[in-house]
């Protein structure tokens, strides 16, 4: 598998390093080490030769929505007055903690947010008052998640 920034050349080795953390970033790279029958300090310069050519970047935790008392997800598509009005509805979509995700997308929306709510009465306040007044936005299209059924990172 070649990557188009520094082509770099991911053999198998590197591709069975990125599974394991992938599937736990904190294992610990000893273990990772033995299971593949190499050195920890291999391990290492393999994981900095990775993140130097952009394919890992960071370890990250993942919360518990639910458990904090975030129980709606939601979608919401938004439609733009006109395209130019992109960069700074972003910028004012950043200003909302409970955007999670944004992207600049193709079809009939402009952007296509996900957002994560303690309810539906949450959700209608975030919509009413946050995210219908930034200017530009001229409507929006809202997709309540019933529950998320699958998440993954690409396979290697």
């Amino acid at each position: 598998m070649k990557i188009n920034q520094l082509q770099i050349e991911i053999d198998g080795i590197d591709k069975e390093i990125l599974r394991d953390l992938m599937e736990d970033a904190r294992k610990p790279i000893l273990q990772i080490a033995n299971k593949i029958g190499v050195s920890g300090a291999a391990i290492h310069q393999r994981l900095r030769k990775l993140e130097e050519a952009g394919v890992i970047s960071g370890s990250k935790f993942t919360v518990n929505n639910k458990v904090l008392g975030y129980r709606t997800m939601a979608f919401i598509g938004i439609y733009l007055e006109k395209a130019a009005s992109n960069s700074e509805a972003v910028r004012e979509l950043k200003k909302i903690p409970e955007v999670l995700e944004c992207h600049y997308t193709t079809g009939n929306w402009s952007i296509l947010i996900k957002i994560i709510c303690r309810d539906n009465e949450h959700l209608m306040q975030l919509l009413n008052k946050k995210i219908q007044p930034i200017e530009g936005v001229s409507r929006t299209e809202t997709f309540i998640s019933l529950e998320q059924q699958l998440e993954r990172q690409i396979q290697l």
